[in-house]
């Protein structure tokens, strides 16, 4: 690229334009928020909201403004009408309300992405600016309109800042893709919002940042429809949560709620493991009818009548009474626990017509409800109707089913005996990533417990008397005032923080959102995929994957067949081809082996080549281990030759734990902890990083993930791969490329 001085003169004086806008914003942002909290905790409970309201508002404010700070501007745009147009991160206008920096969501910056010498709209140049903080260290043109009399001595180049952004080097954490993001990705980010929009591609076609960015497009261009509901997003593991948690935030949005299905349920922790097959018998979605067989079996007529003693009169708890009440109270297709109130209800009435057949006198309404309510606290009748209609939480259905095998035999007899074997466990066991569908579909079938209700509302009296106490000692410390006890208590009651609408969607189970966003969605099992869609009722998604890459046996290994029963014909299908992170000669090899493998892969095209992007080093057994551990540090030293980089081991998941050790022993201590990652394949999963070690490929080849697996671990890298290996490689490794050795 030619730079020309009085460009880069002319991009810089704009540039500081942006960012003195940027500070003033800034400024009067936290200033009004100080003012707000300022404020304190007084005036009416309206006020308060209203105050609690105007501080999150500020402070999201303050947030996004603060977000975007790397890279503020990124791109321009020359029309034939000798206007110009700057592209950004958000949309700026100046004091006058003139728009001085269009949002790069705006259908205005649509152009920047998709404009072509074929389809112009209007566009004579594109200009990527290259930034380092708030300097112009660089400038990209490219000309459109190649007839135009404006175009001598121009730079005639377009995939210098997209080849940048691939040889930059990895730092642990996901960066934006928007100043680079091409036609192919930007006509998905844009696609309309309603229906599950499936988004296939293979490694390196940037699956990850097109789910990202489409979901900061939809808050921008549907944000009244969004915000009310919010997004939730969901990920493979917390790792990977943590590896893309900036690139909302830098594109302006920070209200999305993010989470993995072990995390979903409020107040439950899933951190056990289990065997791949124990997780994939708890995956198919005959577990569905599974769990409401063990719910309907908690409605059950006793063996033979119960006889009670009240206040000297003898009662039947009938069996054909406690049938027909059952009977009722199905018949309301309520949830257990509130059908149960029904059933309750039904059984007192009945046991109170008996108690008025042994008085010698009539009963008045009154005198009735005194009768109900002395029938419900007998505790013969109390145990008598829970044996007959239990009130259950969601943890004690499933462990039950889990830890008692006549439970699982009445509620499964579609498993076989083995299989009901396989899930067996012990009471108390920690609960598991394929638990958590089970509970959810628990939770949906049962209800609130309108015992839990109750208690809660007698909890919640006592606290309410705590605080007039509490308030009264005060008002007499104070000599009394002009304000009650009560509303002084009910202002310690309200005084909390405001919730946004993520925060109150992250602590309700039973929140449905406007739009969901799932990454690595092969993964998902039928019944992770009934969870998350009763979470969004609309059928509005981003579903990212790569049937090619699953490696869980409870996965998808076709979209249509794992979608189509819960969604019907209410997805589409749109596919990324261009592999942008992968070197040709590696993406090769990994297609090869799983062509070979009879893996469902992606036809791809590698947007470049690296030179000694793949080498192959076939050693001993002996020397196996200390080859892998001594290649990454080479690899380690020579990828942060800039101070920037980060490379992978990728090993079985029982040798993680080992080769880590010798890692942090030849090592030593650093200042950068993370530079080296060993791991599994399962864990590199959705990351990439410079240079990736593979040890034994045959060995991850018999792994419980198999050739999905290696293919994973294959196409992690942006620069290079080294394979170890003692035994013989898989198919299609090194064919072709035998001079990798």
């Amino acid at each position: 690229m030619t730079e020309q001085p009085t460009e880069t003169r002319v991009e810089q004086d704009t540039l500081d334009v942006l960012y003195a806008r940027l500070d003033e914003l800034r400024r009067v942002t936290r200033a009004r928020l100080a003012e707000v909290r300022r404020s304190g905790p007084s005036g009416s409970p309206q006020n308060r909201s209203e105050r609690d309201a105007f501080a999150t508002l500020y402070e999201d404010r303050a947030a996004l403004l603060d977000a975007v700070e790397d890279r503020l501007c990124f791109g321009r745009l020359d029309f034939d009408d000798e206007t110009t147009r700057y592209i950004g991160r958000i949309g700026l206008t100046d004091e006058q309300h003139s728009s001085i920096l269009t949002d790069w969501r705006a259908p205005a910056a649509q152009a920047f992405y998709r404009a072509t010498a074929a389809q112009r709209d209007g566009v004579l140049r594109r200009r990527h600016l290259v930034t380092t903080g708030r300097r112009v260290t660089g400038m990209e043109d490219e000309i459109l309109d190649l007839s135009g009399e404006n175009t001598s001595g121009l730079a005639l180049s377009g995939e210098g800042a997209l080849l940048a952004a691939l040889s930059a080097g990895r730092t642990g954490r996901m960066g934006d893709i928007v100043a680079t993001i091409q036609a192919e990705q930007d006509t998905i980010i844009r696609s309309e919002l309603q229906g599950a929009l499936v988004v296939q591609g293979g490694p390196g076609t940037g699956k990850t940042a097109v789910a990202l960015h489409r979901a900061a497009y939809l808050l921008y261009a549907h944000r009244r429809l969004l915000e009310r509901s919010g997004v939730l997003l969901v990920g493979p593991s917390q790792s990977f949560l943590r590896y893309i948690d900036q690139v909302l935030p830098s594109l302006g949005e920070t209200g999305v709620v993010s989470t993995t299905i072990a995390d979903i349920l409020p107040g439950i922790e899933a951190r056990g493991t289990e065997s791949p097959r124990v997780a994939e018998i708890k995956g198919r979605s005959v577990f569905g009818a599974i769990v409401r067989r063990a719910v309907s079996a908690r409605q059950r007529v006793p063996a033979q009548d119960v006889r009670v003693r009240v206040d000297g009169n003898d009662l039947v708890v009938r069996r054909r009474d406690v049938r027909d009440a059952i009977a009722k109270a199905r018949r309301g297709h309520k949830p257990h626990n509130l059908a149960r109130v029904t059933f309750v209800r039904e059984m007192l009435n009945r046991l109170a017509a008996q108690y008025v057949e042994h008085l010698s006198y009539s009963v008045e309404s009154e005198d009735r409800a005194e009768i109900l309510e002395e029938l419900r606290s007998t505790r013969e009748i109390r145990i008598a109707l829970n044996l007959a209609w239990m009130p259950l939480s969601p943890q004690k259905l499933v462990e039950d089913l889990l830890a008692k095998p006549h439970r699982l035999a009445e509620a499964a007899p579609e498993l076989s005996e083995a299989e009901r074997a396989a899930l067996l466990r012990a009471p108390g066991a920690p609960w598991t990533e394929a638990d958590v569908p089970l509970l959810d579909e628990a939770a949906e079938l049962l209800g609130e417990d309108d015992q839990v209700a109750r208690a809660q509302a007698r909890q919640d009296a006592e606290q309410r008397e705590e605080r007039l106490e509490y308030a009264r000692q005060v008002l007499e410390g104070a000599g009394g005032g002009m304000v009650s006890a009560e509303a002084l208590a009910d202002r310690f009651a309200t005084s909390g923080p405001y919730l946004t609408t993520a925060e109150r969607a992250e602590k309700d189970r039973s929140w449905t959102f406007a739009h969901l966003v799932v990454d690595e969605a092969q993964e998902l099992s039928a019944m992770a995929w009934r969870m998350l869609v009763r979470r969004c009722p609309t059928r509005s998604m981003t579903i990212v994957g790569d049937v090619a890459q699953t490696s869980s046996a409870a996965g998808a290994r076709s979209w249509g067949a794992m979608l189509t029963p819960l969604l019907r014909d209410s997805w589409r299908l749109s596919e990324l081809t261009v592999n942008y992170r992968t070197p040709e000669a590696i993406a090769s090899a990994a297609q090869r082996m799983a062509v070979a493998a009879g893996l469902p892969v992606s036809t791809l095209t590698s947007a470049r080549e690296v030179p000694a992007a793949l080498t192959v080093h076939a050693v001993s057994p002996e020397d196996l281990r200390d080859r892998t551990v001594g290649l990454a540090l080479e690899l380690l030293r020579e990828v942060r030759s800039d101070g920037a980089g980060q490379v992978a081991v990728v090993v079985r998941a029982e040798d993680v734990a080992d080769v880590a050790a010798r890692v942090q022993a030849e090592r030593g201590a650093t200042d950068s902890p993370d530079a080296v990652l060993v791991a599994s394949p399962s864990q590199v999963k959705g990351l990439e990083f410079d240079a990736v070690v593979l040890e034994e490929p045959a060995a991850v080849l018999e792994g419980p993930g198999g050739a999905s697996d290696l293919y994973v671990a294959m196409t992690r890298p942006t620069r290079y791969l080294h394979v170890t290996h003692s035994r013989d490689l898989p198919a299609g490794v090194l064919d072709g490329d035998r001079d990798a050795r």
